[in-house]
């Protein structure tokens, strides 16, 4: 299993770095529906949906971000973008606590995959708005990866107190300690040597966006378990041999980029 984590890594990595830096805008944009595709594809599946529906679906999602990537070619669209991340936002801070407390099991089959547009389709609006600053977007990605080896590692080797034993049994307070340490240690060093210079007076805004968005990772990863554990799957997919699926790599980044995205965008104005 551990062979295959590291080839995959091994080959999508270099691939999501070259079209990162390599590809335009609207290139990058189109490369990043397969992300959006699969996700959505996983999602409905998750949902109940039958192998044609959930084809259906992701078309249908797909169909959405295309129609965008038509129009931010004509009309400049920043606005609308500030909208669905504030959505986003305010699912994932009102909504998403609320859901995982009631312990919610929605009913109505449209809400539930409503619920899973507003979860990846802001997300790689966010990933195709920050490739304008390939740097910080990784920056800001490695806040999320941080966060979740630093909680592993330390949930593994101290972890006593569960988080939330009934969605996500191995996460622990203990695990969460060591998420914001090593996010502390992260920002520092990346602060100092490289983004001080290129934010300038927008450093108190990014110290507080990366502090809010170490819980934000930790619950999109738990609102991903609860998901699952409601279809009663250990992974979301098998797309990616060793990691599951798009889903179970993405589920930290679905909660934290939308707000990246969102105070990038007011911080550069506001330091410009």
């Amino acid at each position: 299993m551990l062979l295959k984590r590291v080839l995959t890594v091994a080959v999508l990595l270099p691939l999501f770095l070259a079209a990162l830096f390599m590809l335009p805008p609207t290139g990058w944009a189109f490369a990043l529906l397969l992300m959006l595709g699969a996700g959505a594809y996983e999602w409905a599946r998750l949902g109940g949906l039958s192998a044609r529906d959930a084809w259906i679906y992701t078309l249908l999602t797909l169909a959405c971000a295309v129609a965008w990537i038509i129009s931010a070619t004509q009309h400049p669209l920043q606005p609308w973008a500030k909208a669905v991340w504030l959505i986003s936002v305010l699912f994932w801070v009102f909504v998403v606590p609320l859901w995982l407390w009631r312990g919610w099991r929605p009913q109505s089959t449209w809400l539930r995959h409503l619920t899973g547009f507003i979860v990846l389709f802001p997300t790689w609006l966010a990933l195709v708005h920050l490739q304008r600053d390939p740097w910080l977007m990784l920056a800001l990605m490695g806040v999320v990866w941080v966060a979740d080896c630093s909680a592993y590692f330390a949930g593994h080797q101290w972890g006593r107190n569960k988080l939330a034993p009934s969605i996500s049994p191995g996460k622990t307070w203990e695990g969460v300690a060591g998420a914001v340490l090593g996010v502390a240690v992260y920002h520092a060093a990346v602060w100092y040597w490289g983004l001080a210079s290129s934010m300038g007076g927008a450093g108190t805004g990014l110290a507080l966006l990366v502090a809010a968005m170490v819980p934000l990772s930790i619950l999109g990863d738990l609102f991903e378990s609860w998901v699952k554990r409601q279809a009663g799957v250990k992974d979301s997919g098998t797309l990616l041999p060793g990691h599951g699926g798009v889903l179970d790599r993405i589920d930290a980044l679905t909660s934290t980029l939308p707000l990246a995205a969102l105070a990038v965008t007011c911080l550069s104005v506001w330091a410009a």
